[in-house]
């Protein structure tokens, strides 16, 4: 699976501990993620992560292009609803993107868990739900 990790400037930490507890689950699956989060959940737990530009620079859009061509298989983007600031990536056109490719998108840690643990019991098979013709390893049709 191909997995991609978001999270607003108050809930990288959360971020961190969610990678450090699913370490195990997410290092058997191709990891993606904006810039920071990327370099802190990497500093955490060694997990090998390909960072995309930070937020402020486009990386929750360079994202957005992968869920765009149906590249990405979970989507965790850990935001802040209260306080969120101007600089920060904008979960609505994201969410759009996953809606239309029905992609599943984790906002907060609750959905996240649940999806993670999912993925560990490889129940989150969703693509062969969804669409038949498409390959749950490569998201190629078959």
């Amino acid at each position: 699976m191909n997995i991609a990790l978001i999270a607003h400037d108050k809930k990288k930490s959360d971020m961190i501990g969610l990678a450090v507890r699913f370490k195990d689950v997410l290092k058997k699956h191709k990891i993606f993620a904006t810039g920071t989060t990327g370099t802190l959940v990497m500093g955490e737990t060694g997990l090998n992560i390909i960072r995309m530009k930070s937020g402020p620079l486009g990386g929750d859009q360079q994202i957005g292009a992968m869920i765009a061509a149906n590249e990405l298989d979970l989507i965790v983007f850990l935001r802040d609803p209260l306080t969120a600031q101007p600089h920060e990536p904008d979960v609505s056109a994201l969410l759009r993107l996953c809606d239309v490719q029905n992609i599943p998108l984790a906002t907060n840690l609750a959905s996240a868990d649940v999806m993670l643990r999912a993925v560990d019991r490889g129940e989150l098979d969703w693509r062969k739900q969804v669409n038949p013709l498409y390959s749950a390893h490569d998201g190629e049709k078959a």
